[in-house]
C-alpha cells in the first residue's frame, strides 16, 4: 500500500477520491490548495478555495479519520495562472487557465511538494485513466465517461508523473461517483458543479481582465480582409475567435471574428467560411514518452476540452514544434488552445496552438 497525498477541492469529486483510496487500504492525507484571499486586487474568492469548499474537504477527512491540511499557494498562483491568463489575452491568444494550473501548480509544485515530504504519489479527482507499469511505459487513456472525461487537460503528464499519480475515479460515470459519495454518506455528495473558472466566480472575465489590466482595453478598429473599415472594437482582450455577437456592427451578414492582430491593433472580421482551415502549428510541445518518442502519423487532434479528436496528420518540427494538417478542415481553431493528440483513447501528448498570420 502507498503513502499518498490526494488534492481536495471540497467537491464530491476529490471527496470520494481520498474516500476510495483510504478503502483500498493506502496511507491518505487530503490537502486543499489555497490560492488567494478573496479581496486580493479585486480578485473574487473562488468555489476552489472558499472556506465552504475547505469546510467540505475537512468534514469528509474527519468523517474517514484522514489528516487534512491548507497548503498556501497564492503567489505561484499569481505567477503561473493568473499571469499567463493576462499575458494570452493580451498577445492575442485565449488561455486554458486549467491547464494551466495542472500543468504548473497541481503535477509539478504539488506534485514535487509531495515527493520532498516523502509521499509516494499524489490523487487527484479526475476523470481519466492510467495503465502500465511494471516495465512497460506508464500512459494516460480518457476516462470511461465520455462526458466528464479530462484527459484533454492532463496530456501535459509524462513517465515520471504517470508512475506517481491517482485517478480512482477514471473507471465510472458522474452518477456512479455521486450514489458512491451517498452511499458513504458524504457532506459532498450533492454538491453542484461550478462550469466557471474559479478565479472569476461571476465568469465575465471582460470585467476581469479591465479590473486588472485597464491599459489592455485599447479601443481600435474592426477590418475585414481587404480592410475595410466596419467599426470599433473595445479591446482585443474582449474578443476571440469565432465570435459573432457583441461586435457591434451591423453588416447585413453574419460576421465573425477570424483574427486578432495585437501589431496593429486590428479586430478581423470575416464569414463563417474564413474561420475553417487545416493547418497550425503546436508549440511547448509535451509528450508522454518523452521529446524524441514522435514520429510522423496520423492520428486523432483534439483542439477543444469538449470537443472531438479529428483525424489528423501530424509532423515533427526541427525546432521542436510539431506541424498538424487535419483532414477536414475545423471550424474557428484559436491559439492559446490546447491541441491533445490521441491514439484511440491514449494520449499521446499535446501542446499551445500557434497559427501563422493570414492576409
Amino acid at each position: 500500500m502507498a503513502n499518498i497525498l490526494v488534492a481536495m477541492s471540497g467537491g464530491v469529486d476529490s471527496s470520494l477520491t481520498a474516500v476510495l483510496l483510504r478503502e483500498q487500504g493506502h496511507d491518505v492525507t487530503g490537502v486543499t490548495m489555497h490560492l488567494w484571499e478573496g479581496d486580493d486586487g479585486g480578485i473574487m474568492e473562488s468555489q476552489c478555495c472558499s472556506l465552504e469548499m475547505t469546510t467540505g474537504a475537512r468534514r469528509v477527512c474527519a468523517q474517514y479519520d484522514i489528516p487534512y491540511y491548507v497548503f498556501n499557494y497564492q503567489k505561484e498562483f499569481r505567477t503561473h495562472v493568473i499571469n499567463y491568463f493576462m499575458r494570452e489575452y493580451a498577445s492575442g491568444a485565449t488561455p486554458n487557465p486549467c491547464l494551466a494550473c495542472n500543468r504548473d501548480l497541481k503535477f509539478r509544485v504539488l506534485f514535487e511538494r509531495a515527493q520532498t515530504l516523502g509521499f509516494d504519489g499524489l490523487a487527484t479527482g479526475h476523470f481519466a485513466r492510467i495503465s502500465g507499469g511494471a516495465g512497460a511505459p506508464y500512459a494516460l487513456h480518457r476516462g470511461v465517461d465520455s462526458a466528464k472525461d479530462q484527459s484533454y487537460v492532463l496530456y501535459m503528464l509524462g513517465q515520471a508523473e504517470l508512475a506517481r499519480v491517482y485517478f480512482p475515479l477514471g473507471a465510472y460515470t458522474k452518477a456512479e461517483v455521486r450514489q458512491m459519495a451517498r452511499e458513504r454518506g458524504l457532506v459532498t455528495a450533492d454538491k453542484p458543479e461550478s462550469m466557471d473558472i474559479c478565479f472569476i466566480p461571476d465568469n465575465d472575465y471582460r470585467r476581469f481582465l479591465r479590473e486588472e489590466d485597464p491599459a489592455m482595453m485599447q479601443p481600435g478598429p474592426i477590418v475585414n480582409r481587404r480592410g475595410d473599415v466596419l467599426g470599433e472594437h473595445q479591446g482585443l482582450p474582449q474578443y476571440t475567435i469565432g465570435q459573432r455577437k457583441g461586435l457591434g456592427i451591423a453588416a447585413g451578414k453574419p460576421l465573425f471574428v477570424v483574427e486578432i492582430d495585437t501589431v496593429r491593433n486590428l479586430l478581423i472580421v470575416g464569414d463563417a467560411d474564413e474561420l475553417e482551415r487545416r493547418d497550425f502549428h503546436i508549440e511547448d510541445v509535451r509528450l508522454a514518452n518523452g521529446p524524441d518518442s514522435l514520429k510522423p502519423l496520423q492520428c486523432g487532434v483534439q483542439i477543444r476540452a469538449h470537443g472531438n479528436a479529428d483525424p489528423a496528420f501530424v509532423t515533427p518540427l526541427a525546432d521542436g514544434r510539431l506541424h498538424v494538417r487535419y483532414d477536414q478542415p475545423q471550424r474557428a481553431i484559436s491559439p492559446g488552445q490546447a491541441a491533445v493528440l490521441y491514439d484511440g483513447d491514449r494520449v499521446i501528448g499535446g501542446g499551445r496552438i500557434s497559427l501563422e498570420r493570414n492576409g
